[in-house]
Parts: structure tokens; sequence; C-alpha cells
């Protein structure tokens, strides 16, 4: 893998730790946290996005484990915060469940080896470095170095991954290829940023933002339409209640949010037999 993969970033605000830093986490650096503040002025409502993204993770999660998934494979996974992914399905389904988190961001990745190391099973549960447009190369290394049976169904988490790439990057193309690799009865967990087309003052503040995140960020920012977001799923068809605001998927409990607020939409969709 070549060097300049491996190297840490200190220079540039993170998306992954100006995630992790809006969460309350520990894993970031004052660039990040300076320039979270700076955009949390211009746009209050990306907590509330952030928030509601990490809480739809738990809940598709407990989701797919409930529906007899016993597989999980988070692609673009982070900086380790409280719910991960093996820790919801260990909850739900104790000593059942085997997790690959993947993430292309050095001090994540080490970050995901010692929370690993400290709180989960290190036969079912690993760390991968690796590169979402890897493809077909990281999803052999998912099966062989991660354990996953090709044969049994998958849940496949994209959470807030793919608003970071614009669209002559073509992130529908690997996204296909791990469709394909699917089997019959997985699910694909998909979150994304799609603003209220009603708001124009949430439009202008998107743009000020997205334009921070091109600019001095170590990632773009991209908003689709629910229609573009879709097309991601493929052929795969989403269960109740759909492709959604965040809030709206299978809330667990009332919740005062406006949903729309949120600016963030998601689903989960399963392979069909």
């Amino acid at each position: 893998m070549p060097d300049e993969r491996a190297s840490i970033d200190t220079e540039r605000p993170s998306a992954g730790r100006i995630y992790d830093y809006v969460l309350g986490g520990r894993h970031n650096y004052a660039v990040d946290r300076e320039f979270a503040e700076q955009q949390l002025i211009e746009a209050p409502q990306m907590r509330v996005g952030m928030v509601t993204n990490r809480e739809f993770l738990r809940r598709a999660v407990r989701f797919a484990v409930e529906s007899g998934i016993r597989q999980f494979v988070d692609i673009g996974s982070g900086l380790p915060t409280q719910g991960n992914v093996h820790e919801v399905a260990d909850e739900v389904a104790p000593g059942e469940c085997r997790v690959v988190y993947i993430d292309n961001e050095p001090i994540a990745h080490a970050h995901a080896q010692v929370l690993l190391e400290d709180t989960a099973d290190p036969e079912r549960h690993h760390a991968l470095f690796g590169d979402y447009f890897d493809g077909e190369e990281l999803w052999q290394r998912v099966v062989t170095e991660g354990g996953i049976d090709p044969d049994e169904p998958v849940c496949l988490l994209i959470v807030a991954l793919l608003h970071f790439m614009p669209d002559d990057r073509h992130p529908e193309r690997p996204l296909a290829h791990y469709r394909a690799q699917l089997p019959p009865g997985s699910l694909l967990a998909l979150t994304h940023i799609s603003l209220n087309p009603a708001d124009d003052e949430v439009h202008d503040a998107f743009r000020t933002v997205a334009g921070q995140y091109t600019n001095r960020a170590t990632l773009p920012l991209t908003q689709r339409s629910r229609d573009e977001i879709a097309a991601f799923a493929g052929d795969l068809e989403f269960v109740e209640p759909g492709l959604v605001w965040l809030p709206e998927w299978r809330p667990e409990s009332t919740d005062t949010i406006d949903a729309a607020e949120a600016n963030v939409i998601g689903g989960v969709a399963r392979k069909p037999a």
C-alpha cells in the first residue's frame, strides 16, 4: 500500500475527526475542533444531522440482527464512538455476529484496532485499512481477512460516506460491485445528505459549509436528491418506511426534532431472493 495513504494529515481538518468531535468524541485535533465550530455557526443543523445519523446506524444494525443477519461490513466506519456496530449487534445476539470495519484514514483505523482489542472478540470482529474505491480487491480482503462468509447474508453499511464523493469520482461503480457480491437476503444500510428543497436558507448555509469542506478539509461535500440517492441501491428494495429523513426511519421513541431539520435521509434496502 502506498506510503502516502498511510500518513496522518494533522494540518487539515478531517471529515471523520470532525464527526467524532461533534458527537462528543476525543479522537480529534485542534484543527478539527476549530473547523467544526466554524461550520456549526454557519449551519447549526449540522449537529442534528450527525447525531441522527448515529442513531439511525444503531437502529439499522438492530433491525438487521432481528432480521436474522449475523454479518456486517461497515465501509467508511470512521472513528470509534459510543454504540459501535459490534456493540449493538452483540447486545441483540451475543456472541453471534461478525463485523468488519473499514476506513482509509490511518487514525480511524488505528483507533478501531485499539477499540477492538479492548472491547471485541478478535475471532469475530476485524478492522481493515482500505478504501471504498478499492472495489474488488477490498471485498476479497473482507472475505479472506475479515472472515465474512460470502454465501451467507451480509448487512453492508454505507453510512454518511457517499456525500463525500463527487459525481466525477463515480461512487456508484464500487457500490455496484459490492451489491453484486451480496447474497440474497442481504441488506444495504445507506445515509446521505439531502437538503429540504423548500428551505433556501439551508441551501445557502450548505453551500458555505460545502465550500469550506472542499477548500480546507480532506474531502469535498456533495448533496444529492432523493432520487439520486435511491439509485445507489440499484435493484435492492427498500424496506418500510423506505428512503426517508433519518428521524422517520423506525423511530424508537417520541422525538421533538423536525424530521427534515436533519437534512440527511436514509434507509435499508434488501437484496431479493
